[in-house]
């Protein structure tokens, strides 16, 4: 855990500058004096952090951050109900299972590619095609609740096949990336660097992509206590902006975006190339009655296949509130 800190100088100044050099107008939540505010934030492999420091973003930070990172969104989740961390994101699948689970956090901000970035992949040289190919094989959708669990219980669906038809193996991402590399899976539901990484290291292939099951849906889920916090909310307003102008940044500098990634998850450029438009489609979504109903049908979709009980409002996991530019 590592600690990023700027002594609060002038904001209004700074916020003014900030906005001119990238081309936003100065944030509305910058006024507050935060020097004194610690956010503390989960990052899934590191990722966030990463790419923000790529693009120029943590330099002129007003308040502190704690960073911590974690394998998977399960891990993450656990962290936030532990009141480990204040925020951290995730696909929306692990973040009902979360809320289900007894979690108290709600969503303070979401981004969308519509679905791109978890698929499920195949070993180079697979004799399977298609979906209908996976019947009688082993899948792992890495751990339970992930979001490529919902993609894979999505994919059979749409296939005409139950999990009563394939052998799903839940396994933590290096388990699943070793078995998958040792041949002992005949699939993998994964994501982000995992997937990036087997693609280009190993040569594995795409069997299908999220769009028309996923909603593609990362979402910044934050804690009722954190949130309860005037100053940690008008940082996590601060910092949910900053990863809105991150995914900006991204799809602003295609290049300098593919010599971070590729960097960070040690492939050549040509791999990094190829899911560049994973992360070049997102954008920021608006916390409307349209996104509860989207996490509500996240609930609903698990309890249909017998992962999740019980009743749920998820409109009542959706905060409003966060000041945005």
């Amino acid at each position: 855990m590592t600690t990023v800190s700027r002594r609060y100088i002038n904001l209004a100044i700074a916020g003014l500058v900030s906005g001119l050099m990238l081309g936003t107008a100065p944030s509305t939540f910058a006024a507050q004096d935060l020097s004194k505010v610690t956010l503390r934030i989960g990052d899934q492999t590191g990722a966030t952090r990463a790419k923000l420091e790529a693009a120029g973003l943590l330099k002129d930070v007003p308040y502190q951050i704690e960073w911590s990172v974690f394998p998977a969104a399960v891990n993450l989740h656990e962290a936030l109900k532990a009141n480990a961390v204040d925020i951290g994101g995730a696909a929306d699948s692990p973040t009902v299972s979360a809320i289900a689970g007894g979690s108290k956090i709600k969503v303070a901000a979401y981004f969308t590619n519509g679905g791109l970035g978890s698929s499920i992949i195949i070993p180079a040289g697979s004799p399977i095609k298609s979906i209908e190919d996976l019947k009688g094989k082993t899948i792992s959708p890495t751990t339970r609740g992930s979001v490529a669990h919902y993609l894979t219980l999505g994919v059979l669906k749409k296939a005409g096949l139950t999990v009563n038809d394939v052998k799903l193996a839940f396994l933590t991402p290096t388990d699943a990336s070793a078995a998958f590399q040792a041949g002992s899976i005949d699939a993998w539901g994964t994501w982000g660097v995992y997937k990036a990484r087997s693609i280009g290291t190993l040569k594995a292939t795409v069997l299908i992509d999220g769009p028309g099951v996923n909603t593609g849906n990362n979402v910044l889920s934050a804690t009722d206590k954190a949130l309860a916090d005037p100053g940690k909310v008008a940082a996590i307003a601060d910092f949910s902006d900053r990863v809105e102008r991150g995914y900006k940044w991204s799809t602003e500098n295609k290049d300098a975006f593919i010599d971070f990634y590729s960097a960070f998850t040690k492939q050549d450029r040509s791999t990094i190339e190829s899911i560049y438009p994973d992360e070049a489609a997102y954008k920021r979504g608006t916390l409307d009655d349209a996104f509860a109903a989207s996490l509500q049908n996240v609930f609903d979709t698990w309890k249909e296949a017998g992962v999740l009980t019980g009743s749920l409002n998820l409109s009542n996991y959706v905060y409003r509130d966060l000041p945005t530019n």
